[in-house]
Protein backbone atom coordinates (compact mmCIF):
# COMPACT_ATOMS: atom_id res chain seq x y z
CA UNK A 1 0.00 0.00 0.00
CA UNK A 2 2.75 2.55 0.72
CA UNK A 3 4.42 2.02 -2.37
CA UNK A 4 1.53 2.67 -4.23
CA UNK A 5 1.16 6.01 -2.29
CA UNK A 6 4.36 6.79 -3.20
CA UNK A 7 3.77 6.11 -6.88
CA UNK A 8 0.55 8.17 -6.68
CA UNK A 9 2.18 10.72 -5.24
CA UNK A 10 4.98 11.61 -6.98
CA UNK A 11 2.75 11.27 -10.17
CA UNK A 12 0.79 14.49 -8.67
CA UNK A 13 3.98 15.87 -7.50
CA UNK A 14 4.75 15.86 -11.08
CA UNK A 15 2.15 17.85 -12.55
CA UNK A 16 2.49 21.82 -13.09
CA UNK A 17 -1.05 21.74 -11.93
CA UNK A 18 -0.26 20.84 -8.96
CA UNK A 19 2.27 23.34 -7.90
CA UNK A 20 0.02 26.27 -9.69
CA UNK A 21 -3.11 25.22 -7.25
CA UNK A 22 -0.78 24.82 -3.76
CA UNK A 23 0.76 28.24 -5.57
CA UNK A 24 -2.29 30.45 -5.79
CA UNK A 25 -3.25 29.71 -2.18
CA UNK A 26 0.33 30.65 -0.95
CA UNK A 27 0.04 33.98 -2.96
CA UNK A 28 -3.55 34.83 -2.12
CA UNK A 29 -2.44 35.32 1.65
CA UNK A 30 0.09 37.38 0.77
CA UNK A 31 -1.84 40.13 -1.31
CA UNK A 32 -4.17 40.03 1.29
CA UNK A 33 -1.50 41.02 3.88
CA UNK A 34 -0.15 43.86 1.54
CA UNK A 35 -3.24 45.29 0.98
CA UNK A 36 -3.90 45.17 4.41
CA UNK A 37 -1.03 46.98 5.05
CA UNK A 38 -1.50 49.20 2.05
CA UNK A 39 -5.08 50.27 3.24
CA UNK A 40 -6.14 48.99 6.51
CA UNK A 41 -10.12 48.52 6.90
CA UNK A 42 -12.50 50.31 8.89
CA UNK A 43 -12.80 48.63 12.18
CA UNK A 44 -16.34 49.53 11.78
CA UNK A 45 -16.43 46.98 8.82
CA UNK A 46 -19.64 44.32 10.18
CA UNK A 47 -19.16 42.08 6.75
CA UNK A 48 -15.56 42.19 6.79
CA UNK A 49 -14.88 42.06 10.62
CA UNK A 50 -11.90 39.35 10.14
CA UNK A 51 -10.24 41.75 7.72
CA UNK A 52 -10.85 44.85 10.08
CA UNK A 53 -9.17 43.23 13.22
CA UNK A 54 -6.21 41.27 11.26
CA UNK A 55 -4.27 44.41 11.30
CA UNK A 56 -4.15 44.59 15.71
CA UNK A 57 -1.76 41.22 15.13
CA UNK A 58 -0.07 39.60 12.66
CA UNK A 59 -1.27 35.84 14.39
CA UNK A 60 -5.00 37.04 13.23
CA UNK A 61 -4.00 37.44 10.02
CA UNK A 62 -4.01 34.08 8.99
CA UNK A 63 -7.80 33.48 10.37
CA UNK A 64 -8.76 36.16 8.19
CA UNK A 65 -7.07 34.48 5.19
CA UNK A 66 -8.36 30.88 6.51
CA UNK A 67 -11.98 32.41 6.65
CA UNK A 68 -12.00 34.37 3.29
CA UNK A 69 -10.22 31.14 1.03
CA UNK A 70 -12.35 28.52 3.03
CA UNK A 71 -15.37 30.16 1.63
CA UNK A 72 -14.78 28.93 -2.07
CA UNK A 73 -11.27 28.96 -3.11
CA UNK A 74 -9.97 26.20 -0.56
CA UNK A 75 -13.21 23.83 -1.89
CA UNK A 76 -12.17 24.71 -5.08
CA UNK A 77 -8.83 23.55 -5.05
CA UNK A 78 -10.33 20.33 -2.70
CA UNK A 79 -12.35 19.34 -5.50
CA UNK A 80 -9.91 19.89 -7.83
CA UNK A 81 -7.23 17.04 -6.41
CA UNK A 82 -10.19 14.74 -5.77
CA UNK A 83 -12.32 15.29 -8.88
CA UNK A 84 -9.48 14.16 -11.02
CA UNK A 85 -8.02 11.48 -8.64
CA UNK A 86 -9.22 8.31 -10.93
CA UNK A 87 -10.77 9.68 -14.36
CA UNK A 88 -8.30 11.91 -15.06
CA UNK A 89 -6.10 8.48 -15.80
CA UNK A 90 -9.27 6.69 -17.24
CA UNK A 91 -9.64 9.68 -19.55
CA UNK A 92 -6.31 8.85 -20.67
CA UNK A 93 -6.24 5.17 -20.94
CA UNK A 94 -3.87 4.53 -17.88
CA UNK A 95 -6.13 3.02 -15.69
CA UNK A 96 -5.43 -0.62 -17.51
CA UNK A 97 -1.80 -0.34 -17.26
CA UNK A 98 -1.87 0.61 -13.77
CA UNK A 99 -3.60 -2.37 -12.83
CA UNK A 100 -1.44 -4.52 -14.83
CA UNK A 101 0.83 -4.35 -11.59
CA UNK A 102 0.18 -6.76 -8.86
CA UNK A 103 -1.86 -4.26 -7.65
CA UNK A 104 -5.66 -4.72 -6.38
CA UNK A 105 -8.43 -2.34 -7.29
CA UNK A 106 -9.25 -1.37 -3.55
CA UNK A 107 -5.30 -1.16 -2.88
CA UNK A 108 -4.92 1.59 -5.90
CA UNK A 109 -7.82 3.69 -5.09
CA UNK A 110 -7.49 4.02 -1.25
CA UNK A 111 -3.99 5.39 -3.13
CA UNK A 112 -5.62 7.82 -4.97
CA UNK A 113 -8.12 9.08 -1.86
CA UNK A 114 -5.01 9.17 0.33
CA UNK A 115 -2.93 11.32 -2.26
CA UNK A 116 -6.33 13.74 -2.72
CA UNK A 117 -6.88 14.29 0.79
CA UNK A 118 -3.63 14.77 1.67
CA UNK A 119 -3.48 17.30 -0.96
CA UNK A 120 -6.26 18.78 0.60
CA UNK A 121 -4.79 19.36 3.65
CA UNK A 122 -1.73 20.60 2.33
CA UNK A 123 -3.81 23.37 0.23
CA UNK A 124 -5.07 24.12 3.88
CA UNK A 125 -1.91 24.54 5.39
CA UNK A 126 -0.51 26.85 2.59
CA UNK A 127 -2.55 29.39 3.25
CA UNK A 128 -2.05 29.27 7.52
CA UNK A 129 1.67 28.77 7.32
CA UNK A 130 1.85 31.37 4.74
CA UNK A 131 -0.79 33.73 5.97
CA UNK A 132 0.73 33.74 9.32
CA UNK A 133 4.51 34.45 7.93
CA UNK A 134 3.25 36.98 5.95
CA UNK A 135 1.53 38.65 9.51
CA UNK A 136 3.94 38.52 11.32
CA UNK A 137 5.82 40.35 9.54
CA UNK A 138 3.78 42.96 8.66
CA UNK A 139 2.07 43.77 11.50
CA UNK A 140 4.37 41.41 14.53
CA UNK A 141 3.77 38.49 16.78
CA UNK A 142 1.78 39.95 19.67
CA UNK A 143 -2.10 38.75 21.16
CA UNK A 144 -4.99 40.67 20.30
CA UNK A 145 -7.47 42.33 22.68
CA UNK A 146 -10.17 44.35 21.19
CA UNK A 147 -12.71 44.94 23.54
CA UNK A 148 -15.95 46.26 21.27
CA UNK A 149 -15.30 42.72 19.42
CA UNK A 150 -15.18 40.68 21.94
CA UNK A 151 -11.65 39.82 21.09
CA UNK A 152 -8.76 39.18 23.78
CA UNK A 153 -6.42 36.68 23.55
CA UNK A 154 -2.69 35.44 24.11
CA UNK A 155 -0.09 35.10 21.34
CA UNK A 156 -0.17 31.68 22.71
CA UNK A 157 -4.20 31.51 22.60
CA UNK A 158 -4.21 32.81 18.80
CA UNK A 159 -1.56 30.09 17.57
CA UNK A 160 -3.53 28.11 19.64
CA UNK A 161 -7.11 28.47 18.43
CA UNK A 162 -5.46 28.98 14.55
CA UNK A 163 -4.00 25.08 14.82
CA UNK A 164 -7.46 23.94 15.90
CA UNK A 165 -9.45 26.16 13.38
CA UNK A 166 -7.19 24.20 10.76
CA UNK A 167 -7.67 21.00 11.61
CA UNK A 168 -11.56 22.06 11.32
CA UNK A 169 -11.73 23.35 7.96
CA UNK A 170 -9.47 20.56 6.54
CA UNK A 171 -11.66 18.08 8.24
CA UNK A 172 -14.98 20.34 7.00
CA UNK A 173 -13.70 19.49 3.27
CA UNK A 174 -13.85 15.40 3.87
CA UNK A 175 -17.66 15.39 2.36
CA UNK A 176 -16.59 17.58 -0.74
CA UNK A 177 -13.84 15.72 -1.47
CA UNK A 178 -15.61 12.11 -0.40
CA UNK A 179 -18.07 13.20 -3.38
CA UNK A 180 -15.95 14.43 -5.54
CA UNK A 181 -13.83 11.37 -5.29
CA UNK A 182 -16.89 9.41 -6.40
CA UNK A 183 -17.58 10.65 -9.17
CA UNK A 184 -14.28 10.40 -10.57
CA UNK A 185 -14.91 6.65 -10.68
CA UNK A 186 -18.54 7.53 -12.44
CA UNK A 187 -16.75 9.13 -15.08
CA UNK A 188 -13.86 9.69 -18.00
CA UNK A 189 -14.26 13.32 -17.73
CA UNK A 190 -11.83 15.09 -15.08
CA UNK A 191 -14.54 18.07 -14.77
CA UNK A 192 -17.10 15.87 -14.12
CA UNK A 193 -15.51 15.33 -10.41
CA UNK A 194 -14.19 18.67 -9.50
CA UNK A 195 -17.56 19.67 -10.90
CA UNK A 196 -19.60 17.49 -8.36
CA UNK A 197 -17.57 18.54 -5.58
CA UNK A 198 -17.85 22.01 -6.21
CA UNK A 199 -21.63 21.47 -6.92
CA UNK A 200 -21.92 19.75 -3.46
CA UNK A 201 -20.94 22.93 -1.74
CA UNK A 202 -22.94 25.07 -3.68
CA UNK A 203 -26.12 23.05 -3.53
CA UNK A 204 -25.70 22.19 0.33
CA UNK A 205 -24.65 26.32 0.93
CA UNK A 206 -28.15 27.62 -1.20
CA UNK A 207 -30.20 25.07 0.83
CA UNK A 208 -28.45 26.00 4.45
CA UNK A 209 -29.93 29.47 3.24
CA UNK A 210 -32.96 28.40 3.25
CA UNK A 211 -34.44 28.57 7.03
CA UNK A 212 -37.89 26.98 6.17
CA UNK A 213 -36.58 23.63 5.77
CA UNK A 214 -35.85 23.99 9.65
CA UNK A 215 -33.72 21.01 10.99
CA UNK A 216 -32.72 19.55 7.66
CA UNK A 217 -30.37 21.84 7.23
CA UNK A 218 -28.59 20.82 10.26
CA UNK A 219 -27.78 17.25 8.04
CA UNK A 220 -26.48 19.69 5.27
CA UNK A 221 -22.11 18.92 5.02
CA UNK A 222 -21.66 22.58 5.09
CA UNK A 223 -24.30 23.48 7.62
CA UNK A 224 -21.57 23.27 10.54
CA UNK A 225 -18.37 24.96 7.94
CA UNK A 226 -18.04 28.23 9.67
CA UNK A 227 -18.55 27.18 13.38
CA UNK A 228 -14.73 27.87 14.13
CA UNK A 229 -15.23 31.54 14.51
CA UNK A 230 -16.10 30.64 18.26
CA UNK A 231 -12.81 29.99 18.91
CA UNK A 232 -11.38 33.71 18.71
CA UNK A 233 -14.54 34.66 19.93
CA UNK A 234 -15.60 32.50 22.90
CA UNK A 235 -13.89 30.60 25.28
CA UNK A 236 -12.93 27.04 22.49
CA UNK A 237 -14.65 24.55 20.97
CA UNK A 238 -17.92 24.24 21.60
CA UNK A 239 -21.02 21.58 20.89
CA UNK A 240 -20.88 22.84 17.12
CA UNK A 241 -17.46 22.41 16.26
CA UNK A 242 -18.24 19.04 17.63
CA UNK A 243 -21.56 18.08 15.44
CA UNK A 244 -19.24 19.42 12.71
CA UNK A 245 -16.55 16.96 13.01
CA UNK A 246 -19.28 14.12 13.50
CA UNK A 247 -21.57 15.34 10.82
CA UNK A 248 -18.55 14.65 8.05
CA UNK A 249 -18.03 10.84 8.83
CA UNK A 250 -21.57 9.53 7.37
CA UNK A 251 -20.71 11.33 4.48
CA UNK A 252 -17.23 10.02 3.66
CA UNK A 253 -18.52 6.84 4.88
CA UNK A 254 -21.24 6.60 1.99
CA UNK A 255 -19.56 8.34 -0.39
CA UNK A 256 -16.18 6.26 0.02
CA UNK A 257 -17.72 2.89 0.12
CA UNK A 258 -19.95 3.71 -3.69
CA UNK A 259 -16.67 4.60 -4.93
CA UNK A 260 -15.01 1.73 -3.69
CA UNK A 261 -18.12 -0.74 -5.10
CA UNK A 262 -18.35 1.33 -8.22
CA UNK A 263 -14.51 0.88 -9.04
CA UNK A 264 -14.53 -2.67 -8.44
CA UNK A 265 -16.87 -3.34 -11.16
CA UNK A 266 -15.29 -0.69 -14.02
CA UNK A 267 -14.32 -1.19 -16.97
CA UNK A 268 -11.02 -0.24 -17.64
CA UNK A 269 -10.80 -1.75 -20.93
CA UNK A 270 -13.40 0.73 -22.48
Amino acid sequence: MVAVFRTELVKQLRRPRTYVALGIAAVIPIILTIALKANPPNPASGEEGFFALAPNSGLFVPVAALRFMSRFFLVLLASLFAGDAVSSDASWGNLRYLLVRPVTRPRLLGAKLGVSALFAVLATLAIVVVGLVAGVIAFGWEGISVPVAGLSQSAGQLVGNLAIATVYVAWGLAAVVSFGFFVSTLTDVPAGGVGAGIGLYIVSQILDAITSLGSIRYALPTHYFDAWDILFFGRGPNAEMLRGVLLQIPYVLVFCALAFWRFQRKDILS
